[in-house]
């Protein structure tokens, strides 16, 4: 479903990022069940109406989250991915971890980088926020990619960090503060 303009919270040359809203539901599911295979073994979006409310909800109603659909432009505003900020911290921290990912019909074509990039600017403006963070199992080649191209400098390696696919995955972490962003 095509979204105006006047809804994105930013907006690039091929892009404009906004919240989810529960409406997305259909379209979301659709480009889940779509890009399967592009994101296994790395990411399980939720695939059907009751999984996405559940989903969407915890975006919409934790503070401690904040949720971002990519929209692609010379789609009519077509979902072309997504970007969460989880486990948001305030007071001294300001800190969140990202998480995101492309969907079939739009990966490879840099839009996710556009708002990856937009994405970054608004939670170290509107939101305050001071570090964000990218958890990435080390053979996922293309998150890495992007993660490194949106100025994400490597900080470490957690073995064993997050349970995804029946099993616990290491993980490179990756990250950008303000002063990366501003300075670079």
């Amino acid at each position: 479903m095509p979204h105006p303009a006047s809804r994105y919270l930013a907006e690039g040359p091929r892009v404009g990022i906004r919240h989810f809203t529960y409406e997305d539901g259909a379209e979301f599911t659709a480009r889940v069940r779509e890009s399967k295979e592009l994101h296994h073994p790395w990411l399980f979006p939720p695939d059907s109406a009751a999984a996405y409310a559940a989903y969407a909800g915890r975006l919409i109603e934790d503070p401690a989250k904040a949720g971002f659909l990519v929209c692609a432009k010379d789609d009519g505003g077509g979902i072309a991915g997504f970007i969460n900020i989880n486990n948001i911290v305030e007071g001294a921290f300001q800190s969140g971890a990202l998480g995101y990912g492309a969907f079939a019909h739009a990966a490879g074509r840099g839009l996710m980088r556009e708002g990856l990039d937009l994405v970054v600017g608004h939670a170290f403006g509107p939101m305050r926020l001071h570090r964000l963070e990218i958890n990435v199992q080390p053979a996922n080649a293309a998150s890495i990619a992007l993660a490194r191209a949106c100025g994400f400098r490597l900080e470490g390696f957690s073995p064993n960090m997050l349970y995804v696919d029946g099993a616990w995955r290491d993980h490179e972490r990756w990250a950008i503060t303000v002063e990366m962003r501003t300075s670079g």
